[in-house]
């Protein structure tokens, strides 16, 4: 018997006669902007929710004051420092940014001595000698001698001035005072100290009723005094001419009276 070789067609499978068709271009667009959408919306979502509080935030802390300027004449101010309220008429006050009610830091302010209103615009400045470099510090310090500038701003965790009076200025003063006019004393600051080149200048019967820190004439620039007191947590700066203090209990009292008419709860 012959051995006749069976020829068989090669077996082929399902899969391999009917090949699975490749995507087209616009079934993977879509399957991507679907995949980009799933990861894109938390962070839209995300910039829409800061976006809302930035504004929140904004709209909160904006200043709320008006923009219209407020009248130099107009009634006193109610200005809180540091949690305290004072009554600060818009002409004393220095800067015009300060010049709104509320809330400030600091406030910067200018009286006129002795009636401790604030200056007017046309008081003496038309009799004044113009400004020409011989004369500009004379006729600056004949200004600044009817002037009496005060600074009001928070203690801010600082020592207060009494505090300062009792345990600090010691430790850097000459040991003995020298005797002044109608019952003041004068202590030197040593030199090298944070002090140096002022005296501490007081009350010799009461020193806590009245001191001032003073710097000495220099040349053609007067000195200067600086008297501070405490109103709870702020503290008010009150800078005038050296030469006032021969009357000073006169200016003591003065100095007392403007604190009461700035903070009408110390009267």
């Amino acid at each position: 018997m012959t051995a006749h070789a069976v020829h068989r067609s090669p077996t082929h499978s399902p899969a391999a006669q009917s090949p699975v068709p490749p995507l087209n271009a616009a079934h993977r667009a879509r399957a991507r902007r679907r995949q980009h959408g799933i990861f894109t919306w938390p962070f839209a979502l995300t910039a829409l929710l800061v976006a809302g509080a930035t504004t929140f935030i904004s709209y909160a802390l904006w200043p709320t004051w008006p923009s219209v300027p407020i009248a130099l004449d107009a009634p006193a101010l109610s200005i809180t420092v540091a949690g305290v309220l004072f009554e600060i008429p818009p002409a004393a006050i220095r800067e015009t940014v300060e010049r709104h009610p509320g809330e400030h830091e600091r406030v910067d302010l200018v009286f006129s001595w002795p009636s401790l209103t604030p200056p007017q615009a046309d008081n003496k400045s038309d009799r004044k000698p113009p400004l020409r470099d011989a004369n500009a510090i004379a006729v600056t310090a004949e200004l600044e001698g009817e002037r009496l500038f005060v600074t009001i701003e928070g203690l801010n965790g600082v020592p207060s001035p009494l505090e300062r009076l009792r345990t600090i200025y010691p430790r850097y003063t000459e040991a003995q005072a020298i005797a002044g006019p109608d019952g003041l004393a004068t202590l030197p600051f040593r030199r090298g100290t944070p002090y140096d080149g002022e005296d501490l200048i007081y009350g010799a019967d009461n020193p806590e009723r009245f001191f001032a820190r003073c710097t000495r004439q220099d040349r053609a620039v007067p000195g200067t005094c600086i008297n501070e007191r405490a109103l709870d947590t702020a503290e008010i700066e009150m800078r005038f001419p050296r030469e006032w203090l021969a009357d000073w209990r006169n200016v003591a009292s003065g100095l007392d009276r403007l604190a009461g008419q700035l903070h009408p709860a110390t009267k």
